[in-house]
């Protein structure tokens, strides 16, 4: 494997970013069930970003960037795509926050974003480039452009989950065989693959993904990057990206062990577990790695499993839907 310090994120960029986020972002704890545990047939870890500012772990990775915008530019404002993570993060630093979001995100979503003092500027996702729109947008209004994943203070901030989980494990005197998060573009876990392997070089990392929306996997077994061959939609709203970013597959090709995928019905039999066994709410997307656990994709028998749920931004009316 490449040597961790060549790659485009370290240790110490994570560490920094720590340092930056410690008065602003939760500690999310490391969560155990019994119940869970029974399920599973083996020991598992719960880091519940749903407890996060903002419901999520975005708020990490954009804070961490708008914190790193010189005071001289942070007049012309931000435009960025992972909502109220930038939102949020724009208020705490008193600037300016435009967010391009799909038409079709969650309304609890788009409703909080405008909450937290930003513009919000929807978009088609099947007709419309979201990239080319914020582009657009930051160009004419000399804005700061925030990336939500190929960027490395955005992956840096993420990477502060792995560190926290890297922390809590060596404090419980384990050693974490199995970290799964989420993949959308990838910030999140080549950020937690960094962290976690920078202490505990030996665990295995795997991004969870939607079934059918599996440009990870793809691209960890071809090598290079894949897009995934999905239509239509998923209840994980959160993972849709098409292909992984160019600066988090440099990460996790190297980095990542494999990825594993899960169904809709996986997912939403994942969701409702997670409401009635351990009292949690979790959006679909983040719950996708303890779907493809609960469902047996994971051969974790044996293994400290450590399951990243990313975040618990659900519409009321699919999680009643999704819980019944």
């Amino acid at each position: 494997m490449e040597p961790l310090s060549t790659l485009p994120v370290s240790s110490v960029d994570i560490d920094a970013a720590a340092r930056v986020l410690a008065p602003f972002a939760v500690r999310t704890p490391l969560l155990s069930s019994p119940a869970l545990d029974e399920r599973a047939g083996t020991r598992v870890f719960l880091k519940p970003e749903m407890l996060q500012r903002t419901g999520s772990f975005k708020f990490r990775g954009a804070f961490n960037k708008l914190s790193s915008i010189p005071q001289a530019a942070r007049g012309g404002g931000v435009v960025g795509n992972h909502a109220q993570g930038v939102a949020a993060a724009a208020q705490i630093l008193n600037m300016q926050a435009t967010i391009v979001m799909p038409a079709d995100a969650p309304r609890s979503k788009r409703e909080r974003t405008k909450a937290y003092g930003a513009e919000v500027v929807l978009y088609d996702r099947d007709r419309e480039d979201r990239e080319a729109i914020s582009r657009d947008i930051a160009a004419k209004r000399g804005a700061t452009l925030v990336r939500p994943y190929d960027d490395p203070f955005v992956i840096a901030g993420q990477g502060t989950v792995g560190r926290e989980i890297a922390e809590d494990m060596a404090a419980l005197g384990m050693t974490p065989d199995i970290v799964v998060a989420p993949a959308s573009g990838g910030g999140l876990i080549a950020g937690v693959a960094t962290a976690v392997k920078a202490r505990f070089p030996q665990a295995m990392l795997m991004s969870g993904e939607p079934e059918a929306f599996d440009d990870h996997a793809r691209s960890l077994r071809a090598g290079t990057r894949q897009p995934h061959r999905a239509e239509g939609r998923t209840i994980c709203d959160a993972l849709m990206a098409s292909i992984p970013g160019e600066l988090t597959f440099a990460i996790n090709s190297r980095l990542l062990t494999q990825g594993i995928t899960a169904s809709d019905a996986e997912v939403g039999t994942a969701v409702g577990f997670a409401f009635r066994e351990l009292k949690l709410v979790v959006e679909p997307g983040g719950a996708v790695g303890l779907a493809a656990l609960l469902a047996g994709r994971i051969e974790a028998r044996g293994k400290n499993v450590v399951i990243v749920l990313s975040g618990g931004n659900v519409d009321a009316d699919l999680f009643a839907k999704l819980i019944s």
